[in-house]
């Protein structure tokens, strides 16, 4: 199998592992835990805290569920279109356009299916209690820290120096 192949079955299985794993975290978290329940994984730390937010990070613009349904729609395509003008050779880019699409795909079957999104993941840093987020979440920020470092580090990642 040549590179590019294996690089387009990674990419479907990492969208497909992506998409599955949230919702099947979602959907283990809510059928055993209820809304508002915290459960302690690691003492002043990680807690699995069961919510709904119909909102983005933080419950920002709660209740504008058809504009976050038309953005990621939009964002959607644009991530196909951007995907597709990257060269083979931009992988981080790459894979980080798969992570945030497949991010974005999670919480959107939620937005639509739900009306919200499910979230469970609860971590408090230095006192400082984050957003509870999922694994959606976890995929778009990673997708996007992967495309930031490609493009801050472009020659050096791509030998230009």
């Amino acid at each position: 199998m040549n590179l590019t192949k294996r690089n387009k079955l990674l990419y479907l299985i990492t969208l497909i592992l992506i998409i599955g794993g949230d919702q099947l975290t979602k959907h283990l978290v809510a059928s055993s835990m209820q809304l508002g329940q915290s459960q302690e994984i690691i003492n002043n730390f990680f807690y699995f805290t069961y919510t709904h937010n119909t909102g983005v990070a933080w419950g920002m613009l709660a209740g504008h569920l058809w504009l976050f349904i038309i953005v990621a729609l939009i964002s959607a395509v644009l991530m196909i279109v951007f995907f597709k003008k990257t060269s083979r050779n931009e992988i981080l880019t790459r894979f980080g356009l798969v992570l945030t699409f497949a991010g974005m795909v999670g919480n959107l079957i939620d937005r639509v299916v739900y009306g919200y999104v499910r979230d469970f993941i609860d971590v408090v840093i230095f006192g400082y209690n984050f957003p509870i987020f999922n694994v959606a979440d976890m995929a778009v920020v990673i997708g996007v820290i992967l495309i930031i470092i490609e493009i801050v580090f472009e020659e050096y990642i791509h030998g230009k120096i």
